[in-house]
């Protein structure tokens, strides 16, 4: 049974939560989040909460249960304080830069890597080495994070490339001398 589909998501002020059917749409000035539920979920409104309660006794209904809350209380917590990733670039020569709307990346190949910035999505470059990734839609920032990675994995030789902040490179050794 969810125990996380119990508890109650409160509002922050600022925060709008509307319900129409099975969309709950959570609005803070001109931005919206929504979550479609496809009617596996009850919703109620009130008190400055919003309350997700399940439909039926199965386990589906309590994974639905589970999971439509948390995706309830991302939107609402994106839109409040938004989410953020820091990734780190490690490697002689490898540096990223953001040109407009386009963050170029120099990570080793003969030609630097130009990724469009999705709209929803913020990124900052520090120090040349890193990247700090943000915006309200968590799936979103993480979904980005992991292409900006996807260019150069961290390699276990000598841990070059792109890596999330905090994230532990499990190292190899090295080619040993013979006898």
């Amino acid at each position: 049974m969810s125990r996380i589909g119990k508890k109650p998501i409160t509002i922050p002020a600022g925060i709008e939560v509307t319900v129409n059917g099975t969309l709950i749409s959570v609005k803070k000035g001109n931005n919206v989040s929504t979550v479609e539920t496809h009617g596996r979920v009850g919703i109620e409104v009130a008190d400055g909460q919003v309350v997700l309660t399940k439909n039926g006794e199965t386990k589906e209904a309590a994974a639905f249960w589970g999971t439509y809350r948390a995706l309830t209380a991302n939107a609402v917590n994106g839109l409040h304080e938004g989410f953020t990733k820091t990734l780190e670039i490690n490697g002689v020569g490898y540096k990223a830069a953001v040109k407009g709307d386009v963050l170029e990346l120099i990570l080793g190949y003969s030609h630097p890597i130009n990724f469009d910035i999705p709209d929803g999505i913020d990124i900052k470059v520090e120090k040349q080495t890193t990247v700090i990734v943000t915006g309200a839609d968590k799936a979103q920032v993480g979904q980005v994070s992991a292409k900006i990675r996807g260019f150069r994995p961290p390699e276990p030789y000598l841990g070059k490339g792109v890596r999330y902040l905090g994230e532990k490179i499990r190292r190899k050794a090295g080619k040993s001398a013979g006898k």
